[in-house]
């Protein structure tokens, strides 16, 4: 769920986080990685978000049949 724009950050980041690594500079990668940590967390938001979205959907959709079934009865 990452924006175009988080996405081009997050590849960049991870690019120069392997370079780092490839360098032994694991006190830059860490703070690289960090930064990656903090730049996902508004995607992680949008997912939940979305799967509580969902969830309510399948709960109406769920309350609807019931209803539909008891008014058949």
């Amino acid at each position: 769920m990452l924006t175009r724009d988080e996405l081009d950050r997050y590849n960049a980041l991870m690019e120069v986080g392997g370079y780092l690594e490839d360098q032994n500079r694991y006190d830059l990668a860490y703070t690289v990685q960090k930064e990656i940590d903090i730049l996902i967390l508004p995607a992680i938001e949008r997912l939940k978000e979305k799967s509580r979205d969902r969830d309510r959907a399948t709960a109406e959709f769920l309350e609807s049949l019931k209803n539909a079934e008891e008014a058949s009865d």
